[in-house]
């Protein structure tokens, strides 16, 4: 058996590359990998085909370790403690007090676990003046996140891990171009299926032809274990709290990259911030950004708190702008929960919560501009993919910028907005999920959101966590109400 994402073998490839991204110099571990026969990591998949000879994988074991010591010159502009990420956000909403929000893994009082966070100083956001900012409507408008979010995670499962040309002929080939439907392999020519296979595991549940409910996906599965957490714990719910929650409840077969890898680091004693850390290259995917939404969703009008859970939910897991993304998304969602932003004004939000001088909010600025300046979208895929192709295709910065291209360019159009996220390529399901579900927010009903979207979801969301698995959008839509409604 091949374990995916946790052999040493496989992840001293992935931090070579991260090394590079982020200013640290990899020459000497990748000469030495080079010389005693170790292999670059794998692409698309998670393990290599063959296992690795010990005195291979004891190298990379002793590389990883390497690697982690090199300073990063970018670290200035990409803290990684909450304070030091509040203190680079002026612009920012009222953030927690720095002086008064320890890092993650520090106790605020003795009794207090392990990454408690301490009373906010009030700054005129609290749950009173939430509840009246949410406006009416916040049920409806979180049922019609959580069907976009379904809808663009369906739509994205059978292209994901195809190259962009690919998913641009598939759909081509269907008369589906520019993307406005679901994927179908009815009509496309049995050569181009043959050269660009639909994602195996996905194309029997997720093409328009087989669709029957919304099947199982990590995309919706963290946003369940978010609402979960807020069940058992409420808004101050602690870092330590998610790793109990997930040891309790995810099994680990259902994690991937940075999941997996701190999933692993709990199973070995380590705590946060170090199950972040920890031999894990995967530190700035998209795994955080993905587990956002609920954040958001459960403070409507505060970004501030949002972005608060969001990070130590996010810590877990990640750093640097693998944590700057869920930032982003949590604090977008917020300022769309309330029913009275537009998609614009929600991006500025997001982005006034991400360290102005980090890459992923480089990124999101001009993947924002492009899509303004430019009246075609493939054009703006086409100059995002130039600009940011070297990054991983599951990497925060491309696909954090993608999902802001998709949303500005489609004004918060419903339709538009999943189907730019997801022919954008890279991470197709995620992408499509996130902007599914703003620009589900930003509908105000699933009433609002097409027929042909919604009818082959039948209102039916299959998982493994405990508790939820058939449950109906309208359904989570009222719990999550009631955790937004929690002080």
């Amino acid at each position: 058996m091949r374990l995916t994402w946790a052999q040493p073998e496989d992840l001293v490839g992935h931090e070579l590359r991260q090394a590079a991204e982020d200013g640290r110099d990899p020459g000497p571990a990748l000469r030495a990998w080079s010389a005693a026969g170790g292999h670059p990591a794998p692409e698309r998949a998670g393990a290599s085909a063959t296992p690795a000879p010990p005195h291979l994988r004891a190298l990379a074991t002793r590389l990883l370790d390497d690697l982690a010591r090199l300073p990063s010159p970018l670290s200035a502009g990409e803290p990684t403690s909450w304070a030091a990420i509040v203190a680079a956000c002026p612009q920012a909403a009222p953030l927690p007090d720095a002086t008064s929000t320890p890092p993650v893994h520090q106790q605020p009082h003795p009794e207090a676990p392990p990454g408690a966070p301490p009373a906010r100083p009030h700054t005129g956001t609290g749950r009173a003046a939430v509840g009246r900012g949410a406006g009416s409507g916040v049920r409806e408008r979180l049922e019609a996140a959580w069907v976009g979010r379904a809808v663009g995670c369906l739509l994205g499962k059978p292209v994901e891990k195809l190259p962009l040309d690919g998913i641009r002929a598939l759909a081509r080939a269907a008369g589906n171009w520019p993307l406005d439907d679901w994927f179908s392999a009815r009509g496309v020519p049995p050569e181009l299926l043959a050269a660009h296979p639909w994602n195996r595991r996905s194309a029997p549940t997720s093409l328009a032809e087989n669709i029957d409910g919304m099947p199982e996906d990590d995309d919706l599965n963290y946003p369940l274990l978010g609402l979960l957490l807020l069940q058992r714990h409420g808004k101050a719910f602690t870092t330590a709290d998610v790793a109990r929650l997930w040891l309790d409840e995810l099994p680990a077969g259902r994690t991937f990259t940075a999941e997996r890898i701190a999933y692993r680091n709990l199973l070995l004693g380590l705590e946060p911030p170090a199950t972040a850390t920890h031999h894990n290259p995967f530190r700035e995917w998209i795994g955080a950004l993905i587990r956002a939404d609920v954040h958001g969703w459960t403070n409507p009008g505060d970004p501030a708190a949002a972005a608060a859970q969001a990070y130590r939910d996010a810590a877990l897991t990640h750093t640097g702008n693998g944590v700057y993304a869920a930032l982003f998304v949590a604090a977008a969602t917020a300022a769309a929960a309330t029913g009275r932003a537009d998609v614009h004004t929600a991006l500025r939000t997001g982005l006034a919560a991400v360290p102005p001088r980090s890459r992923l909010a480089e990124a999101v600025r001009f993947a924002i501009r492009t899509a303004a300046e430019e009246t075609g979208f493939d054009v703006v895929v086409d100059r995002l993919h130039a600009r940011y192709g070297h990054y991983h295709w599951v990497h925060a910065v491309p696909n954090t910028a993608l999902i802001a291209a998709a949303l500005t360019h489609a004004d918060g159009d419903f339709t538009h907005s999943v189907c730019r996220a997801v022919s954008g390529g890279w991470d197709t399901d995620s992408n499509g999920a996130t902007a599914g579900a703003l620009a589900g927010l930003l509908t105000g009903s699933p009433q609002r959101i097409p027929h042909r979207w919604t009818a082959p979801l039948k209102n039916r969301l299959a998982t493994t966590v405990p508790g939820f698995d058939g449950i109906g959008f309208d359904t989570l839509a009222h719990l999550t109400a009631q955790e937004a409604a929690r002080s």
